[in-house]
């Protein structure tokens, strides 16, 4: 039977007071539905597993059930695009697996969607997704047609590169069952009733006026989508109205940092103990800087987090600290017994970890080291809204 986290198991689950650590243990404040986790294994694609799981949460709210779609329909159709870009562009773009989330939007409003048992992507003799041959075979194939070696390009580039995603990925479907009706790509999104459109990419920096639109400068951002600039607090404002009004948020961060543990919690640590005030800086004065790296590595008690500002957020991202690292899936709010916030992450890295692929990241870790995220556009706040030009 088919594993399903909206079974009553699961929301029993994220219910109760956990301990991931000894020392952390979180109550769930505000949870919202889900599709299973899944597992990206070894690719660069957790901007499509994040973003084909913020959209299998919209079609949730939306009414339209649950349903499990096809990562790899669209990276293979993303992946031909950027070929196309990257001959164009005479190699000057980055060609690597990496994406935004709005290559999904994109994708889906140019080539549609398919069902994940249509197209699971797996057409290379192995039962996860492995796509360090797929990944060399592409990037040298562009590579050989940049240099131009029959001093013009010909008009089979596309195809061509088509032909090696089907190999590896299967060919795109040009009609399909499921469940007992059939469809192309296009009418079964068009049946979905996903509108693109209505999906807005929001970041934070000072480098761009706030309220204005602008290109994240990462490399992922290959489409050079547009997102909207926010001053920090409002930015965070949009996390916790958008879930407490029903809406999930496509979040892309940085996890590079110590302080996110590969088992299911995500914090960024003060050590700087003058930093620190009252009971926390009294705990830490005299405590050698080596215990407290330990104390904070092991997770065996709740430590204090850094206060991030703007100008901290716009350092990080400045000096490369905060990169376009991976894409991830909030869903819900929770608090630690000392009262902290965090936020309830879906990862795509299998059921990993104390809480089975599911992550919970601290207020601070998200002010810090997001990049930026998608929401619906009704889930921004009016006030915020107005002020971005937003209908």
């Amino acid at each position: 039977m088919k594993k399903n986290l909206l079974t009553l198991t699961f929301l029993l689950l994220f219910s109760m007071s956990l301990s991931a650590q000894s020392g952390y243990q979180f109550t769930t404040v505000k949870q919202l539905p889900i599709t299973s986790i899944k597992n990206q294994s070894s690719t660069s694609t957790c901007w499509c597993f994040s973003s084909i799981s913020f959209i299998e949460s919209e079609l949730i709210r939306m009414g339209k059930g649950e349903h499990d779609l096809s990562e790899m329909f669209i990276v293979s159709n993303a992946y031909a695009d950027k070929m196309e870009k990257y001959i164009r562009l005479r190699g000057n773009l980055n060609f690597a697996p990496g994406s935004s989330f709005g290559d999904l939007l994109t994708t889906w409003k140019e080539y549609g969607m398919v069902p994940n048992e249509v197209m699971p992507g797996l057409n290379y003799g192995e039962t996860l997704h492995r796509h360090g041959e797929l990944d060399a075979g592409l990037k040298g194939y562009a590579d050989a047609v940049v240099k131009n070696p029959n001093r013009k390009y010909t008009p089979v580039i596309k195809e061509a590169a088509r032909g090696i995603l089907a190999a590896y990925l299967g060919e795109i479907p040009k009609n399909f069952t499921y469940k007992g009706k059939s469809y192309t790509p296009k009418s079964f999104a068009t049946e979905l009733g996903i509108n693109p459109d209505d999906y807005i990419s929001l970041g934070s920096f000072t480098h761009h006026p706030f309220y204005s639109q602008f290109v994240i400068e990462v490399p992922d951002n290959w489409r050079w989508d547009i997102s909207y600039n926010l001053p920090l607090d409002e930015f965070m404002q949009v996390f916790d109205y958008a879930i407490n009004n029903g809406y999930t948020v496509a979040w892309a961060s940085d996890v590079s940092e110590s302080g996110f543990s590969r088992n299911g919690i995500g914090i960024i640590p003060e050590t700087e103990v003058a930093n620190m005030t009252g009971s926390d800086q009294a705990r830490w004065v005299g405590v050698s800087q080596e215990e407290m790296n330990r104390t904070v590595t092991s997770f065996s008690e709740i430590v204090p987090e850094k206060k991030i500002t703007q100008e901290m957020r716009q350092i990080a991202f400045d000096n490369g600290q905060t990169t376009d690292d991976h894409g991830m899936h909030i869903f819900g709010i929770a608090n630690d017994q000392k009262g902290n916030k965090y936020y309830m992450v879906k990862n795509s890295w299998g059921e990993t970890g104390a809480y089975k692929g599911i992550w919970y990241v601290s207020e601070p870790f998200v002010k810090y080291k997001t990049t930026n995220i998608v929401v619906h556009k009704n889930s921004i706040p009016a006030a915020i809204k107005t002020k971005l030009g937003i209908n």
